[in-house]
């Protein structure tokens, strides 16, 4: 699976029962520092942790096969491997033939008949994340030299609204030190009614779904371009390619719909010497194009579909409805462990759009 990027090439491969996955990431430029500690904490958020989460645990630690040396690039492709250690490909033997609701089962049939691998949503999996964080958190560090910093947090959760840069962007600082959390909200007073919402729906048996609010500190202008080389599409594919994500918007996004032009356009000002604007509705996106204010972005994951609840399916080999219960380690809710990942995803499109520009 190869990503369309315009100086960077991403390739991520392997299956989430499969003896690993990895990822190749071209077009690094060399002398770059990459710290192996730094790029496994980045991993670390990524893990399962709490009881919202899976049972499967998983290591996480990136073996680097090519491309660092000394802990720097060297210009080459960097190539790294993760273990899967901790696949129970038996609890997924009876759905060869009643694919699971809302999962790529049948779609999957479909395209590849029944030589795919779909043992705990083969290469469909969230387990896929593990290599794009893995070559995301590579990016960060990259990044961090020019000072930009893509950073994410939960503004919703099972329907609860916490905090939103639409009403106040957050300071950077704020956003980090949430991450310390295994639930990176900006707003203590309702982590109590996100607790229970969680414990809820694995009592019951059921997932929740939300959104996760990313943020780019110190973009620089003038990266992106017109139509297939704007900045939203760039972040946009990236985000999709995050398993369980259902929808992308930029700024204001679809709320800047119901406003008059003159409530929505984003007045430019000076600040010092340094041209902004008074507000920032656009997500600071012009034309595909970033106008130097801080790309916001919010995108929404949907309720796992692995859940224990009984569920209507079909029996492709009866051709008859059946009832099912999926078995299985599974969340109750993806979104605390893809606030990483979008991070990832977005690092991994501003770079490229970074090196495209130096070019």
């Amino acid at each position: 699976m190869i990503s369309t990027l315009e100086i960077l090439g991403l390739s991520i491969f392997g299956e989430s029962h499969g003896k690993a996955v990895g990822f190749t990431l071209e077009g690094l430029p060399e002398g770059k520092k990459i710290s192996f500690e730094e790029l496994q904490e980045f991993m670390e958020r990524r893990k399962s942790k709490g009881i919202f989460s899976t049972p499967r645990r998983e290591a996480d630690e990136v073996e680097i096969l090519s491309g660092i040396k000394n802990g720097y690039t060297t210009g080459a492709p960097v190539s790294g491997v993760i273990l899967n250690a901790d696949s129970r490909s038996k609890d997924y033997s009876p759905l060869t033939d009643t694919p699971r609701p809302s999962h790529c089962d049948y779609a999957a049939m479909q395209k590849y008949g029944r030589f795919c691998d779909l043992s705990g949503g083969g290469r469909f999996s969230g387990r896929l994340t593990a290599p794009l964080c893995a070559a995301g958190g590579i990016a960060m560090q990259i990044l961090k030299e020019s000072g930009v910093t893509p950073a994410a947090y939960i503004s919703e959760l099972g329907g609860i609204k916490i905090s939103t840069y639409k009403q106040k962007l957050p300071l950077a600082e704020d956003v980090i030190f949430s991450h310390n959390d295994p639930i990176p909200i900006l707003d203590e007073g309702k982590r109590g009614d996100i607790l229970r919402a969680l414990d809820d729906a694995r009592k019951e048996g059921d997932s929740i779904g939300g959104v996760v609010e990313l943020v780019v500190y110190n973009t620089p202008a003038g990266l992106g371009g017109p139509l297939y080389e704007g900045m939203e599409g760039r972040l946009s594919s990236l985000f999709f390619a995050i398993p369980g994500v259902k929808g992308v918007e930029f700024g204001d996004g679809f709320a800047i719909c119901d406003l008059k032009g003159s409530e929505a356009n984003d007045p430019f000002r000076f600040e010092g010497d340094r041209v902004v604007t008074a507000t920032n509705r656009s997500g600071g996106i012009n034309g595909g194009i970033t106008n130097g204010m801080e790309i916001t972005a919010r995108v929404a994951f949907r309720p796992t579909p692995s859940i224990s609840k009984p569920q209507q399916t079909v029996n492709l080999k009866t051709k008859t409805e059946e009832i099912i219960r999926i078995g299985g380690r599974h969340d109750c809710c993806i979104v605390p462990r893809a606030v990483v990942c979008v991070e990832a995803a977005a690092a991994i499109a501003i770079l490229d759009a970074m090196l495209a520009r130096r070019k």
